[in-house]
């Protein structure tokens, strides 16, 4: 297993498939996407079973209700721009942010890759949190956001909003991160007046994505991308993309 690390947030790992992912693999990769937040496993030949029973050696997989379900595999959903008119909308976020447990990790592998375009983007939310201005660690020291689901249809039971830490703590590494998503679904910031609130928020999101502080991956065919929710934010770039981009997610739920 060969290790190449890139800046400012990720890693692509050779010579490994994920075929032969054991426990002792895994545990090893979880502590990569620990420090690195993003892992590139390119050259995978698998299916969707593959990918199902490498991911599941990560914990429980969960799923995002009023995905689209990938047919045959109820854990993976489809994420395309097949018959679109319209170009897919994505801005940086987290998964599933407005549950109380978010998922640790998500994967894709691509099944049809463009021939142009399509990347996606990733940040390094240590390094934001590493160079967040001074004030700004003070006055939001001890704070949470709360966050909202946004564009899906959910049952009346289901989970709408969660209250987490603006600085987090991630569970494996203990290293400090900037936890937020896109500005849309982060509704409010703890004991802030509204407009300061939304004033920060839009701050936060602008020095997280700053350009010098986000990785572009650009797919290609038998890619597999896994990152950490914990420690890294994410956005597929649809701009200028010629030809179908498909790509099967799965999530492991938090341990």
């Amino acid at each position: 297993m060969e290790i190449v690390v890139h800046h400012p947030v990720g890693a692509t790992i050779t010579d490994l498939s994920i075929r032969d992912v054991d426990p002792d693999i895994a545990g090893r990769l979880a502590i990569l996407l620990a420090e690195h937040g993003v892992l590139v496993l390119p050259g995978q030949d698998v299916d969707d079973a593959a990918f199902v029973a490498f991911l599941r050696r990560f914990g429980e997989l969960t799923f995002t209700v009023g995905e689209t379900a990938v047919p045959g595999f109820p854990d993976l959903n489809v994420v395309s721009n097949v018959g679109r008119t319209t170009p897919p909308r994505s801005s940086f976020h987290v998964d599933t942010s407005y549950v109380r447990r978010p998922p640790a990790f998500t994967a894709l592998r691509a099944v049809e890759v463009p021939s142009a375009g399509g990347a996606t983007q990733f940040t390094n939310q240590y390094r934001a949190y590493d160079t967040l201005p001074s004030d700004l660690r003070d006055e939001l020291a001890g704070r949470t956001v709360t966050h909202v689901v946004t564009g899906l249809d959910l049952p009346d039971d289901a989970e709408t909003s969660a209250e987490h830490p603006v600085f987090r703590e991630h569970p494996r590494s203990r290293r400090t991160a900037l936890y937020l998503s896109t500005p849309q679904r982060c509704a409010a910031i703890s004991g802030v007046a509204p407009a300061r609130a939304r004033e920060l928020v839009d701050l936060l999101y602008a020095h997280s994505t700053a350009e010098d502080n986000v990785l572009r991956h650009e797919w290609s065919p038998g890619d597999v991308v896994m990152w950490d929710n914990a420690c890294v934010l994410h956005r597929a770039d649809h701009f200028g993309v010629v030809g179908d981009r498909v790509m099967h997610r799965g999530m492991v739920a938090a341990g």
